[in-house]
């Protein structure tokens, strides 16, 4: 069995995102919710919770066994661009990108 939690549109890119990601795909989730808490990261906290929700998840369902969970995937998947302007010197205007991204994590029961 499995359990699933996403978060769409946050506000974060997704290569920065992917960064945190890569750390804690494939670890339990104890071990995994142990490093996110330590890691300096935005995307750190946002992951963190989205585990934990898994985990609610999971618990909900009561179909697994909770001490043999582990993050099964988790992918990152770039979102919509918010283009915004900042005015620049002699009445140019710049252009932002702000990124958007969505996280999807897959918690699974180990063997």
């Amino acid at each position: 069995m499995e359990s699933k939690a996403s978060l769409k549109y946050t506000m974060v890119g997704a290569q920065k995102a992917r960064l945190v990601a890569d750390v804690v795909r494939g670890k339990s989730v104890d071990e995994a919710l142990k490093t996110l808490t330590y890691m300096n990261k935005k995307t750190a906290v946002l992951v963190k919770k989205l585990i934990e929700s898994a985990v609610a998840n999971a618990e909900y369902k009561k179909t697994m066994n909770m001490d043999k969970l582990y993050v099964k995937s988790i992918t990152v998947d770039q979102g919509p661009v918010l283009k915004r302007f900042r005015p620049r010197a002699q009445g140019r205007a710049f252009g932002v990108r702000k990124k958007l991204s969505h996280i999807n994590v897959v918690i699974g029961e180990s063997k």
